[in-house]
């Protein structure tokens, strides 16, 4: 499109782009493209993880609940990169203050799937899957201002 725009303004570049800035061009998404895409993925996340909470209450859905559960936390993860792109998502994950709900949610998710794949324990899978929820709030909170100290309050008002 940049380039129709060029030649038909009459700025047409004679020298050939760099792999770099072909690259660059072809993987830069527009604003409403991006949220469309934020959407889809992950509302795909969501409608996995409710369908793998479903599958739980089936006779032997251990195994495609923790699947389709994981897979529902990865997709809503990932929905963020198109937000604000990949290596700007992982640099802000791995700050210090998300640090540790970063590596207890990753820890939780392959944990998950260990549990219910090759374990076959039904209680702890459903226990890295609450492990999981609760890291993946703590994460998403993070992102808002004082949402973090509002929940420490709340429950520290709670268990008073």
């Amino acid at each position: 499109m940049d380039k129709l725009r060029r030649v038909l303004s009459g700025q047409e570049e004679n020298e050939e782009l760099g792999l770099t800035a072909q690259i660059m061009d072809a993987s830069t998404l527009s604003y409403s493209t991006r949220v469309k895409w934020f959407v889809i993925c992950f509302a795909a996340g969501v409608l996995c993880s409710i369908f793998g909470t479903a599958l739980l209450f089936l006779k032997n859905g251990l195994v495609l609940f923790a699947i389709f559960y994981t897979l529902g936390n990865i997709a809503s993860l990932a929905s963020t990169c198109f937000l604000m792109g990949p290596l700007k998502q992982l640099k802000r994950m791995f700050e210090p203050t998300r640090l540790i709900a970063t590596v207890v949610m990753l820890l939780c998710l392959v944990l998950t799937v260990c549990a219910a794949l090759w374990w076959q324990r039904k209680g702890l899978a459903i226990l890295f899957c609450i492990l999981q929820f609760l890291a993946m709030t703590w994460y998403s909170i993070s992102y808002i201002p004082f949402a973090r100290d509002a929940v420490i309050k709340c429950v520290t008002t709670c268990l008073s």
